[in-house]
């Protein structure tokens, strides 16, 4: 039943016949308003484009090959938010093994944390029709997914939920595991503790900032607005505000890193300022080789290779048929204290 459930959904995507019937055309002027072709009039492409949009027509790049295998592509779409995170790469990795096994091919895209490029690959994946789509949320909003997600597009997210569109979604709870470490800290002594995060655009990002919040209120500690530093998007910015924080006097007993990237530039600052030994710091996402410095690094730290193949597993299992109600999974984190978030006040 579930699988006719998913042929109905798939055969109720509009066709370009439609559009035209819809805009009072010939579907050869649809097809070229869709190419971009010279020679329609204004009136009529502003005429075809509105039919598209009440239809939610998606151009059809791979129309000869829907017919084989049971009108499938043996292709499914997988975006990241930045290929310079290694995590990214984690879940790509994972995604491509389970897709490896179903004998599929994987499309991937960096989004490089752009909404619009969010929109530009994700449609790009839709016109070559593929069979399902593992999505980081970098837009504030996915609600333009709605329809090829109700005609029969399987869709699922990880690392951060969707916004306006009710899909699965495999995450982590970032707030928690920042107040989990903002804890540690303070049970520790610290009470001057710097927070470096990424953009405010980021879900990811606002999640921690909450965590921070939270955990300094709850533990009756004033944040110094002077300690915390938002927009910290690469290693190099992470470098150079760290370094200035820790030249300032006082400068903070400890800092929070909400990033891996922010980590990976924080811990070069204290080396190169030869502070490592005397600052805390607690990194979120694991940093590699991170277990190897001394001090070794303290990280919250959560498995994103398995939060890839879980989100796989359950895409092909929406493509096979599963019509159950979205999920939304959490995936455990850890305080791994390695020695450099158990550094003690320096006063």
């Amino acid at each position: 039943m579930a699988v006719e459930s998913q042929s109905k959904r798939r055969s109720a995507r509009p066709t370009i016949r439609q559009v035209a019937a819809q805009a009072g055309v010939g579907f050869k002027t649809v097809a070229r308003v869709v190419n971009g072709e010279r020679g329609v009039s204004p009136t009529t492409t502003a005429r075809v484009k509105k039919a598209i949009d009440e239809l939610g027509y998606v151009p059809d790049d791979s129309a000869g090959s829907l017919r084989r295998d049971g009108g499938r592509t043996r292709t499914i779409g997988l975006t990241i938010s930045n290929v310079a995170n290694p995590l990214a790469a984690q879940i790509h990795g994972a995604v491509e093994v389970v897709a490896m096994t179903h004998n599929v091919a994987t499309f991937a895209a960096s989004l490089n944390e752009d909404p619009e490029a969010e929109k530009r690959h994700t449609r790009a994946f839709l016109r070559r029709r593929v069979d399902g789509l593992i999505l980081t949320a970098v837009a504030p909003d996915q609600s333009y997914l709605r329809l090829p997600l109700e005609r029969g597009t399987p869709m699922v997210f990880v690392d951060r939920e969707p916004s306006g569109l009710d899909a699965d979604s495999f995450v982590v709870d970032n707030a928690a595991a920042t107040s989990a470490a903002i804890r540690h800290l303070a049970a520790l002594g610290h009470k001057e503790i710097a927070y470096l995060g990424d953009r405010e655009s980021i879900q990811t990002a606002r999640l921690r900032y909450q965590g921070y919040e939270q955990a300094m209120d709850q533990l009756g500690l004033a944040i110094d607005p002077s300690l915390v530093f938002k927009g910290v998007s690469d290693e190099i910015q992470a470098f150079a505000v760290a370094s200035a924080l820790l030249e300032r006097r006082p400068a903070p007993t400890a800092i929070f890193s909400a990033q891996i990237l922010i980590t990976i530039g924080s811990l070069r600052a204290l080396r190169a300022l030869r502070m490592e030994r005397q600052i805390a710091l607690i990194g979120f996402d694991d940093v590699p080789l991170g277990d190897l410095l001394t001090p070794a690094v303290t990280v919250i730290s959560h498995d994103l290779a398995r939060v890839g193949r879980v989100a796989a597993e359950r895409l092909f299992a929406r493509i096979d048929g599963d019509a159950s109600p979205p999920l939304r999974i959490v995936i455990p984190t850890q305080l791994v204290a390695r020695g450099s978030g158990e550094i003690p006040p320096f006063r």
